[in-house]
């Protein structure tokens, strides 16, 4: 009698992993979402290095969760608006699972992405919040205007300005692409380098169409963590 060997047991696929900073709870802070009780996924890790960046901290480290364990973190908040963000959260594959998701369980989702990174399979309904990256930051030279072809009218470009120079680079960019018209565009001073009352004055002398905007947890919480 021959004796076969059992059969090998089905090859499964590894659960979708994403390497988390922290999820947390606060007030959306920026875009046109300000203000809403929102849930942020803050995902590990960045490409770039712009001087300006205020979350350094999300760089290494970070804990490996599945997208099982992310989606049960975020209902427990019971809240309707979720942000993924970084670091760069599109650097890791499995933040467009995620992103699709987190639209399937019903939330208002937006994305906080910086532009270097290809926004095409971004799931429709995310808002995509893109930086365009000015000279002061150090890293505009990362920027990928194709990108801009996937905003809709419902996405929103913003510009963190360090000084005038900025300003009129944004400012230039803004009217080359043409950008008011395809999508809302934020003018924000970057935090401790230009007065907000400086950029306010530009913006209303130039008539310019853009949304001047503070960080709103900047103002309640200065630089806490998780906030």
């Amino acid at each position: 009698m021959s004796i076969h060997a059992p059969s090998p047991a089905p090859v499964t696929p590894q659960a979708e992993r994403l390497r988390i900073t922290e999820i947390f709870l606060s007030l959306q802070g920026e875009s046109r979402s300000v203000g809403w009780p929102t849930v942020f996924v803050r995902l590990t890790g960045c490409p770039l290095r712009c001087g300006y960046c205020d979350t350094e901290y999300a760089f290494t480290g970070g804990e490996w969760m599945s997208l099982e364990a992310v989606l049960a973190q975020v209902a427990s908040h019971g809240v309707h608006h979720v942000t993924v963000t970084g670091g760069e959260p599109l650097a890791q594959r499995a933040c467009l699972e995620l992103l699709t998701r987190l639209c399937d369980a019903g939330y208002e989702v937006s994305l906080e992405t910086s532009g270097a990174l290809d926004v095409a399979a971004v799931d429709p309904r995310v808002v995509k919040v893109m930086d365009l990256k000015t000279p002061a930051s150090g890293e505009a030279g990362r920027n990928r205007y194709e990108n801009l072809g996937y905003l809709s009218l419902k996405d929103q470009v913003k510009f963190v300005i360090c000084d005038r120079a900025d300003y009129e680079w944004a400012r230039q960019t803004v009217a080359t692409h043409d950008l008011t018209a395809r999508c809302e565009v934020l003018f924000s001073p970057s935090y401790g380098q230009l007065a907000p009352r400086d950029l306010a004055d530009w913006i209303v002398a130039d008539r310019l169409p853009v949304r001047f905007q503070l960080q709103l947890h900047k103002i309640l919480w200065g630089e806490e963590q998780g906030r």
